[in-house]
């Protein structure tokens, strides 16, 4: 039985490790253990004791270094470490230090007293085997390593990080990262306005050795990873780096943030003042917000190498990450990653505005449709009518570039907007979520002068009688306005099925008499009020059949021609008089 002795200096403690090996002289792994370690890996994360052959996660505070060790029980023995950083630029230093020798009882196997062998150990600098400073995943690696307890220290200058460690005697069976190809780059083989398509050639440790491997894509606007957990830390949902603290250790109102909780002051004010000063330097730091969903995705794709990525915003730089991941091990190897600006939206064909002519516009939906308008003289104002004849628009108006307008429009809406000698007016109509929308737009420097659309009054619902129906006939009111206009009267008769979902669909304001049978049209008559609040008609429609459904329309038609239409009303008469 070999009795191992690792030791951690200052206030890290000591750590005694017994292994039972057999007394072979090959340098090789006990399997037995190894898989120990496999089935159990909570047993390292609260220890400085890194584990041979598995990768293990770890967490620094900013400016508190951490150290970990680990035995090498026999010379000329290979020896692999890799650090990767996941969130920050780490510094991280390899030294060696030989095992102290037996030297209590005489040979008799006992080992020296604790206090003894750790001052052996720690009055001892050890060797430098190797240094580094960066965010790159490093790894020492060596052919022939000499027994002797290795001591690994990290220490982050930054800010708060995560890290992942890996250690093998055995790296050339182990093979724990996926190997990358000849050609470890990305390329980008398509570019679209919204989409990118990537590929790049296939891992031989999954194409030539069988292992299980699939690959992980990152999008996000910044910059490119080196890591998969690089990537995980920025999109905060890796919180299997978050190691609890021991039981009885105090944490600090930084530490419960990093947990989901908010401390109250409450909770620290019975605290020493030698604790409150020794957490100063936690509390001081600045925690980062996390990064919006949208801003970072990771996509596992399977064993496919490649892939083309969806829903991108046009003229947008992206990058893009690769990573193979062996199933089994979950550890992972970054490809050299790409970046790509994808293609700019296709320009829109301004339209021209005459001024004092209509002008008929169609918007795909959520779709958008850019207007010009340049009056040829001075002016001192600009009169804009929108009718938006479906659903409701978004209307942008811009005079030499400063937005003076921004409003939704539903029906027929006029602005005034103030002019300026020579100024140019650009109008932007963005398109409902629901379906394509059609506009009547027109724009005016004339003062005065009769208007081309009609004035409509802020209520254009048809109001039906219920005590008034017959079997032949209904009587129907709507409102008028002060301004004399021409309205006429239509009603078709339809199914029974007719509900509001199809005189929704039909709800064109802007499809005029013009387009109606001669046999539907019932009267057209003039009307208006210098009282508003006496601005209403009603009407009686006769010759109707018992027990039908009637869809009733009312035009009130300008002086110019331009028609709108009220709120389509549908009404039955009864069936028994």
């Amino acid at each position: 039985l070999l009795i191992l002795m690792t030791w951690m200096c200052g206030c890290y403690g000591l750590v005694l490790l017994v292994l039972g090996v057999m007394g072979q002289k090959l340098p090789t792994r006990d399997e037995g253990l190894f898989q120990m370690q496999i089935r159990d890996k909570a047993l390292f994360h609260d220890s400085s004791v890194l584990p041979d052959g598995a990768e293990i996660s770890g967490y620094l505070f900013r400016d508190t270094p951490k150290r970990y060790y680990f035995v090498v029980e026999e010379d000329n023995t290979p020896l692999l470490v890799t650090l990767t950083p996941c969130d920050a630029p780490l510094e991280w230093r390899l030294t060696l230090q030989e095992l102290p020798e037996d030297r209590s009882g005489e040979g008799s196997g006992e080992p020296e007293p604790l206090e003894q062998q750790k001052q052996q150990v720690t009055g001892n600098e050890g060797t430098e085997l190797f240094t580094y400073k960066g965010n790159d995943v490093e790894s020492f690696i060596s052919t022939s390593s000499p027994s002797g307890l290795y001591q690994l220290e990290i220490i982050s200058t930054e800010k708060d990080s995560n890290f992942k460690i890996y250690s093998t005697t055995t790296p050339e069976s182990d093979q724990p990262y996926p190997e990358l190809p000849y050609d470890p780059r990305v390329d980008v083989t398509a570019l679209g306005r919204t989409t990118v398509t990537l590929a790049w050639k296939p891992t031989p440790t999954g194409s030539i050795m069988g292992q299980p491997i699939q690959y992980c894509v990152v999008i996000n606007k910044e910059h490119n990873f080196k890591s998969i957990c690089a990537a995980e830390a920025k999109m905060s949902l890796d919180d299997s780096f978050m190691i609890a603290p021991k039981p009885g250790q105090d944490f600090s109102p930084f530490d419960f943030v990093h947990f989901g909780f908010v401390p109250s002051e409450n909770d620290f004010k019975d605290r020493s003042l030698t604790t409150n000063r020794a957490l100063s330097n936690k509390m001081s730091r600045t925690y980062i917000p996390k990064p919006k969903v949208a801003d970072i995705q990771k996509i596992c794709i399977g064993n496919k190498n490649i892939f083309t990525v969806t829903d991108l915003k046009p003229d947008m730089q992206y990058y893009f990450d690769v990573f193979a991941v062996n199933t089994g091990t979950n550890m992972s190897t970054a490809y050299v990653g790409t970046f790509a600006r994808t293609k700019e939206e296709a320009k829109q064909k301004t339209v021209e505005l005459k001024d004092g002519k209509v002008t008929d516009v169609f918007i795909k939906r959520k779709g958008s449709k850019f207007l010009r308008f340049a009056p040829v003289s001075s002016h001192q104002r600009v009169t804009l009518f929108i009718h938006a004849c479906l659903d409701e628009v978004q209307v942008q108006v811009r005079r030499d570039g400063k937005l003076v307008l921004s409003q939704n429009v539903e029906g027929v809406r006029q602005f005034q907007l103030r002019g300026k000698p020579k100024a140019k007016y650009l109008i932007r109509l963005r398109g409902s979520r629901k379906g394509a929308s059609t506009l009547k737009v027109l724009a005016s420097t004339r003062a005065g002068g009769k208007q081309p659309f009609p004035a409509l009054p802020e209520d254009t619902r048809i109001k039906a009688f219920d005590k008034l129906r017959t079997c032949s006939s209904v009587t129907v009111a709507w409102l008028g306005t002060q301004e004399r206009n021409k309205y006429c009267v239509y009603r078709r008769e339809v199914s029974e099925s007719y509900g509001e979902e199809h005189r929704r669909r039909e709800q064109n304001q802007c499809a005029g008499p013009e387009s109606r049978r001669k046999s539907e049209k019932v009267l057209c008559k003039y009307f208006h009020s210098a009282n508003l609040q006496k601005a209403v008609t009603t009407e009686t429609i006769t010759g109707l059949e018992a027990g039908k459904s009637y869809l009733l329309d009312v035009y009130v038609v300008g002086h110019s021609g331009h028609s709108v239409k009220y709120q389509s009303k549908l009404v039955k008469t009864r069936k028994y008089c």
